[in-house]
């Protein structure tokens, strides 16, 4: 009888072999569960398209990262898991929490915050993988490659600038930073010097390969530098821009986690990185346009500025707004057979949502039509006003965007318009001179009448006056848009 050939190999052979087969099986794993993952991001994001497929969408890509994390838990190069938990346990524990207790109004500040700590993940990867490959090659008088310190030094350039770019979004946000542009002299010029100059010294990195000497102080002086850009650039941007801002620093962090893939050859951050920074960028395009206006004028044109002369206070002069009681504005409504809703910062500063969502079902109730009208950038963030009134269960069918509802004012019967400012001044369209002139708008001035909730006289983040509050045909009912809103819905009832 012959032996079975594997017999006749030695112990250590075989022990080798099926050590290979493991590796090479759990290698076939990490890999099979990385593309899991990118297909699951990319429906995730598909389904953000929709605002009725938007939670199945994010569903789909928290599936997708618990995937994405688990197939690097399982790569044979982590020696130990203490550290590794302890940030696992530590972060499901952040994420649990924000998730339960942060009010809704806060996901601007939020979706900043996130920024930077993706940004602040991406830049601390980018240095620790730098100091190993100096570690590493020095002692052999090697230079980094000239593709990984490309993608390295990219990862950090744009991974520093968006930690502090998103942090000052925060502030501003948050309010511990004053939300009107800041502007000093010759900001542009210098704003886009240091720009440059991060820009050169990381070209001359991978231009000049070297191992010592001016190497690493050149490497931390462009994190340096990234990071007082990234103060710098979003210093003089007013709150009207920060639906730009967010979008556009969340591109900034997906290209830091992209280029972080590609310095430490793992795909799922190359895809994930691209999807974020594509996304990102094409969301801040659609975001300029729909306020008419470039991306130059966007970070450097310090928008919501005082401004320069008194002309749009001049145009009003003489001129007085009307107000109305709680009871005529009731009557108003319980009697009009179409109403659109109009939502703005104001309603999500007030947490007014669901006052919103019960004035609506009574008027339905009473026979009229009410639909609500969605600017692209009303709000802090782009989709703010879709997500509050979905937290609030209206209905996703009367959500309406701009483009299709404006025709329908000048057939309804009222306009309501609940901490909206900008985005219905009239003066987008017939005052050449506005710093707004140009920027499409809601039509509410062209409907029967027109209602305003609002705290005061104060202007938007445009910080100008809104013609619309001087039409005969619009009333103004003040106060906090909550209060208001609960008395509507009492007076609605009875009347």
């Amino acid at each position: 009888m012959i032996a079975p050939a594997w017999n006749l190999l030695p112990l250590a052979e075989i022990a080798t072999s099926l050590d290979a087969g493991a590796l090479d099986a759990r290698e076939c794993f990490i890999q099979a569960a990385y593309v899991v993952a990118s297909v699951l991001f990319i429906l995730g994001l598909k389904g953000l398209t929709a605002p009725d497929k938007a939670r199945n969408g994010m569903r789909m890509a928290a599936v997708g990262m618990l995937v994405a994390v688990i197939g690097t838990l399982l790569d044979q190069q982590i020696l130990h898991f203490q550290w590794i938990v302890l940030g696992l346990v530590l972060g499901s524990l952040i994420g649990a929490a924000i998730s339960i207790w942060m009010p809704m109004t806060a996901v601007p500040q939020r979706t900043a915050i996130s920024h930077a700590f993706g940004a602040l993940a991406a830049t601390l990867v980018g240095i620790e993988h730098y100091q190993y490959m100096l570690e590493r090659l020095a002692p052999a008088h090697e230079a980094i490659p000239r593709v990984v310190m490309g993608a390295l030094g990219f990862e950090v350039m744009f991974g520093s600038l968006t930690i502090t770019g998103s942090f000052m979004a925060f502030g501003k946000l948050q309010g511990f930073i004053p939300s009107a542009p800041i502007t000093y002299k010759f900001q542009n010029f210098s704003n886009i010097g240091l720009f440059f100059l991060a820009v050169a010294i990381f070209i001359a990195l991978v231009i000049v390969p070297s191992t010592a000497g001016m190497h690493p102080a050149m490497f931390y002086a462009m994190v340096a530098v990234g990071l007082l850009v990234g103060v710098l650039i979003v210093l003089p941007i007013g709150g009207a821009d920060m639906p730009v801002v967010i979008s556009l620093l969340n591109s900034y962090a997906g290209l830091a986690s992209s280029a972080t893939g590609f310095a430490l050859g793992n795909n799922v951050l190359i895809i994930a990185g691209a999807l974020d920074g594509a996304s990102g960028f094409i969301l801040s395009i659609l975001m300029s346009r729909a306020m008419n206006r470039s991306f130059a004028n966007v970070l450097f044109g310090a928008f919501g500025a005082p401004p320069a002369d008194s002309a749009a206070a001049d145009a009003h002069a003489g001129k007085t707004v009307r107000s109305i009681t709680v009871e005529d504005a009731a009557i108003q409504l319980a009697y009009a057979r179409r109403v659109i809703v109009i939502p703005g910062y104001g309603m999500a500063v007030a947490h007014a949502q669901h006052e919103v969502r019960e004035l609506a079902e009574q008027i339905e109730s009473r026979g009229g039509e009410v639909k609500f009208a969605i600017h692209p950038v009303a709000g802090r963030m782009p989709g703010h006003m879709n997500v509050l009134l979905a937290e609030a269960d209206v209905p996703y069918d009367k959500l309406i965007e701009m483009d299709e509802i404006n025709g329908e004012f000048p057939r309804t019967d009222v306009a309501l318009v609940i901490g909206a400012n900008d985005v219905v001044n009239p003066a987008a369209r017939n005052d050449p001179s506005s710093p707004i002139h140009g920027m499409p708008i809601l039509n509410a001035d062209q409907a029967h009448s027109v209602i305003v909730l609002k705290r005061s006289m104060n202007p938007g983040f445009a910080g100008i006056e809104n013609a619309l509050f001087y039409d005969p045909k619009c009333a103004l009912l003040f106060g906090d848009a909550k209060s208001s809103l609960a008395k509507l819905v009492a007076a609605v009832k009875t009347a």
